[in-house]
């Protein structure tokens, strides 16, 4: 199969758990009374983490994918296996059964109109280290992407050094690297660790880095984002993702040696930002744009905001975003027509509750792009944006600005 491999998804993945739980008018207090028997109804399973969530994704848009990932000899690994499965054969072959330990899952505490709880166990996860990854793995495919180092030990450990060891040896067989992150628990060891040490060694063989502004401003501002955790305590920072805020974190990102940025915004968008030295997008590997598509993604910052649609959940919008995108990437699109993608795949993912039930095949996606679909009128209105924008082009469904910002 190996051969017919275009894309390969490694990393985080999990057994989601999802209990139906009925209204309580006393609130979420209700539900943690010692000794207390509450009532709820059946319980949703599902796969989650990256490799599930943007591997499933990447599938249902007509990629050929392989995904690779560590599950314990257990029930839920099991079942995890089998939910793979039924997209499609081939989606558990990847799987590595560690036998004697636990597979990772995540019982997620969701009653109406309160903000979720994650109870969530690493398992076998932990253990995911370079050796895992075999080079004839990586033969024929062109991209590989890795989810949520900060949800695997052997990942941030060492200041990263097994992370750094990963995407080297991906990068050195001439593929293209791409990464996101999770943010993790502040006060577990993954929350305590030296994030910008981490990502210092790592993003040197990361092309594609696609974080989101919690995640990132955690990792690079802690200082920073703890102060804004302070004002905000509904715990949602986006309204504080200024351009100058974005224009700062991006540029220490891709000064760090990413080549493309790309901070998810949640439902105020996708912010794309790319380097400015040719020599580095030339090293991309096996997905660098053509060579009459490199000046439009050499020096391009750009935000776009998200389409209209009717939110059903948001589970997993992240990571289909980052689908969205991938799958932009490995066609030669545009950097513009790879971030309309991304949202639109993105906002496939919200009609429907579950985490990837909502894509749909590729063309689909595309065809509505270009039937006119509308995008949320307010999504522009982040703060100093406006600002950095003056002077400079602004089309109607994206704004664009200069190469040296």
């Amino acid at each position: 199969m190996s051969s017919q491999v275009e894309i390969i998804v490694a990393g985080h993945i999990c057994l989601d758990i999802i209990p139906t739980i009925h209204e309580k008018k006393s609130g979420l207090d209700a539900l943690l009374i010692p000794g207390k028997l509450v009532d709820i109804g059946p319980a949703v399973i599902a796969t989650g983490g990256a490799v599930s969530n943007t591997g499933i994704a990447l599938h249902r848009l007509g990629n050929r994918v392989s995904l690779k990932g560590k599950i314990g000899s257990d029930q839920f690994g099991e079942a995890i296996l089998s939910i793979l499965r039924s997209q499609a054969a081939s989606l558990g072959d990847g799987m590595i059964v560690a036998q004697g330990e636990s597979s990772s899952y995540t019982i997620v505490i969701s009653p109406p109109h309160i903000d979720r709880i994650f109870l969530h166990a690493t398992g076998a996860n932990d253990t995911y280290s370079a050796d895992d990854l075999q080079l004839e793995d990586l033969q024929g495919a062109r991209l590989f992407h890795f989810g949520y180092p900060p949800l695997m030990r052997s990942m941030y450990v060492n200041e990263g050094a097994e992370l750094a060891r990963l995407l080297r040896k991906v990068k050195e067989a001439g593929l293209t690297v791409s990464m996101d992150l999770a943010k993790p628990d502040p006060e577990s060891p993954a929350g305590q660790a030296d994030w910008l040490a981490i990502l210092t060694k790592a993003l040197p063989y990361v092309d594609v880095f696609m974080p989101s502004f919690e995640e990132i401003l955690f990792m690079l501002r802690r200082g920073l984002f703890e102060e804004l955790l302070c004002q905000e305590p509904s715990g949602n920072l986006l309204r504080w993702a200024s351009g100058e805020l974005l224009a700062e974190l991006s540029g220490q990102l891709l000064h760090m040696g990413a080549a493309v940025v790309g901070i998810k915004l949640g439902e105020y968008g996708l912010y794309l930002r790319t380097t400015t030295d040719s020599e580095r997008l030339l090293r991309m590997g096996a997905c660098t744009p053509e060579a009459g598509l490199l000046n439009q993604w050499l020096g391009c910052e750009m935000l776009t905001p998200c389409y209209e649609v009717e939110v059903v959940g948001t589970t997993g919008a992240g990571d289909c975003t980052i689908a969205g995108f991938l799958s932009g990437l490995v066609r030669g699109m545009t950097p513009e027509d790879a971030l309309q993608a991304a949202i639109a795949v993105g906002a496939c993912n919200v009609e429907r509750a579950d985490a990837t039930g909502g894509i749909p095949p590729w063309d689909h996606v595309l065809a509505r792009i270009a039937q006119g679909w509308a995008k949320r009128d307010s999504e522009l209105s982040l703060e100093g944006w406006q600002q950095r924008c003056d002077g400079m082009w602004t089309g109607p469904h994206h704004q664009h600005l200069a190469k040296d910002v």
